[in-house]
């Protein structure tokens, strides 16, 4: 089920109403929402654009959990005990995001039925999509998980939907979202522009333009 129908009402419009005193933040392209190792105090809403996970090691080593979109939740790790962030939150894209403290959210969550069955399926959604992305890193080529990274970016739904524009993404965070190095992802955007699956929609090449048939790439065997 898609997280997006499962929800009565706009949490947004239901942690407002009842008097929640929620935050937007506005941010650009590439803004820390918080450090790997902050306090966590808090739950983010993503009201508009993009926001990428990732984790440090003791090592140095870094990767990236996920990228999440519009209509969907992080930091509630606070809501499970957790006094730290478990990792860096950075936007992707140019983002709106409601930030909502920690009692307030618990509060909420307990009155208003129709946003606690929002965001269970919120996170039901993204631990399925997060299992999918484990199975397409140990399975999957790299030429694949660049080709359905970038279909997740441009929002393509559980109803096949596609936004096929998106915000140009650095091939530094594309290869740390894919597993790979910037030379291949580099090789492989090179061949899907000269395949017609994306194109850049203006000289300045800022944005992106994702076409449906880079699907064959993830769908060819």
């Amino acid at each position: 089920m898609n997280a997006t129908q499962s929800a009565p009402s706009d949490p947004l419009i239901i942690l407002t109403t009842k008097g929640a005193p929620s935050t937007i933040l506005h941010h650009g392209q590439g803004r820390v929402v918080f450090h790997q190792g902050d306090p966590a105090d808090s739950v983010f809403y993503i009201e508009r654009g993009s926001v990428e996970l990732a984790v440090v090691s003791h090592a140095g080593r870094h990767g990236v959990v996920g990228v999440l979109r519009a209509r969907e939740f992080f930091g509630e790790e606070c809501l499970a005990g957790d006094s730290i962030r478990l990792t860096t939150a950075k936007t992707v894209s140019p983002s709106s995001l409601m930030k909502t403290e920690k009692a307030v959210m618990q509060r909420v969550l307990h009155e208003a039925p129709s946003v606690a069955e929002f965001f269970t399926a919120c996170l039901l959604s993204r631990n399925l999509r997060l299992q999918e992305d484990l199975i397409d890193q140990l399975l999957n080529s790299s030429e694949k998980r660049l080709a359905r990274a970038l279909l997740l970016l441009a929002g393509m739904a559980d109803d096949g939907k596609l936004q096929a524009v998106i915000p140009k993404v650095s091939q530094e965070t594309l290869a740390e979202m894919i597993g790979t190095s910037r030379q291949r992802v580099n090789f492989f955007m090179n061949k899907f522009r000269q395949s017609g699956f994306i194109a850049y929609d203006d000289c300045t090449g800022q944005r992106v333009l994702v076409h449906s048939s880079l699907l064959n790439v993830v769908l060819n065997d």
